[in-house]
């Protein structure tokens, strides 16, 4: 058994092997909350010992994000950081890798002014957007990992002892990211190359359409001519491969813009921007979101749905067996990061060009006059149980089991 230690080293190693993929003379974005400093200071290491160029760590602070929120001026979050979204973007033109260790707090802002979330998510949203997008396009290599806060592990384990939460964590963690493995690298081949497969099937396939029934949901999405079915394994503009996040169940695709219509219910909670949003259900017509409800967090959700004229249609469909490791765990870890990995999603907002034949080649007009969502934001939401069914409607109009009982049929 591999002690805490040499988990620790591994995941950090996946990190910078698997996840970024960092190249020789490449630079480095580490974006990361001033808990994970620990495991930080080990991807520095391991990053610069495969060769990186420079590695350049911005810290952030939960208790200073709260107190900005809290008492900085109203119109300070109507002045874009235009400083911050010309180096990132000039980092990106430039190849250089960025990876977010986040540390969640799913109640930061809870009691915050949801206008002043909105302001500040626009006005960084519309400064940031040609950065965006080319992650967004997969130009620059990017990736996704977590470190497990005590306010997180008291929410993920609320009735364990307070001194045992972090350790919890940590172990499931470990375990959903296989770096509990003695060679977590060629686990993690290992299961990229299943999820590949599953991919070249549904591409083969071609389906027109999907619909979902399940209790609460009756939804059929129509997806693009043209659409692939991928998983978070994907290769950047200058051809070198990497994992968009640390763990990753999923395949997915863009659905049409206007082309989902009827009911679908959550099944998990959400954590968006500091606060939970709970058993909420969304009704749409011709890919747009007409109604809404939601029996906590309903601001919080209309607020993200107030984002821009893309953020009411979805933007990723992606689907996940009920049988996989983070579901059967059975633990809900409020992120997105981990719990859209133990459920079929959707995404409200911006989808993304690589799933689109020639997509990363074609310009914003072009993507959107071939049914692609265009906007400030992504945000997956979880809604699949092991009660829903899919079905994969195909040119001809015939339906063939896709899902039976939130599995693969």
């Amino acid at each position: 058994m591999l002690s805490f230690e040499q988990k620790l080293e591994n995941y950090a190693l996946l990190a910078v092997k698997i996840g970024i993929n960092i190249q020789p003379g490449q630079t480095l974005v580490v974006n990361a909350d001033i808990a994970s400093a620990e495991l930080v200071r080990l991807v520095v290491r391991q990053a610069y010992e495969a060769g990186a160029k420079l590695v350049k760590v911005n810290y952030s602070d939960e208790l200073v994000t709260r107190a900005r929120y809290e008492l900085a001026p109203a119109p300070s979050f109507l002045e874009p950081p235009k400083w911050q979204a010309d180096e990132l973007e000039d980092l990106a033109r430039n190849g250089a890798a960025f990876l977010t260790i986040v540390s969640t707090n799913p109640d930061l802002l809870n009691g915050i002014d949801p206008a002043r979330i909105a302001d500040n998510q626009r006005t960084v949203g519309q400064a940031t957007a040609p950065y965006r997008e080319m992650l967004m396009g997969n130009h620059a290599s990017w990736s996704i990992v977590a470190f497990p806060s005590p306010v997180w592990a008291a929410k993920v384990f609320p009735d364990a002892p307070s001194e045992e939460q972090v350790e919890l964590l940590w172990d499931a963690i470990f375990k959903a990211s296989r770096a509990d493995q003695e060679n977590p690298v060629e686990a993690w081949t290992l299961h990229l190359n299943g999820l590949k497969q599953r991919c070249d099937i549904l591409n083969a396939k071609k389906y027109r359409k999907l619909h979902y029934t399940a209790p609460g949901t009756d939804l059929t999405i129509e997806l693009p001519e043209g659409h692939i079915w991928c998983q978070a394994g994907a290769v950047n503009g200058r051809g070198v491969p990497f994992l968009a996040n640390i763990p990753t169940e999923e395949v997915f695709t863009a659905p049409l813009k206007t082309g989902a219509n009827g009911k679908v219910s959550s099944t998990k909670p959400l954590s968006y921007s500091g606060k939970i949003i709970d058993r909420f259900t969304l009704t749409l017509e011709n890919g747009k979101v007409t109604e809404f409800t939601a029996e906590e967090g309903h601001d919080a959700l209309a607020t993200l749905l107030a984002t821009d004229e893309g953020s009411v249609y979805f933007g990723e469909v992606a689907l996940v067996p009920y049988h996989s490791p983070i579901s059967e765990s059975g633990i809900l870890y409020y992120t997105t990061l981990y719990d859209e990995n133990a459920s079929c999603h959707l995404a409200l907002g911006a989808s993304y060009a690589f799933t689109l034949q020639e997509g990363t080649r074609m310009s914003k007009e072009e993507l959107l006059e071939r049914g692609m969502n265009q906007s400030l934001t992504h945000v997956d939401f979880m809604m699949g149980s092991p009660e829903m069914n899919i079905d994969g409607i195909t040119d001809d109009g015939i339906a063939e089991p896709l899902f039976r009982n939130g599995n693969w049929a």
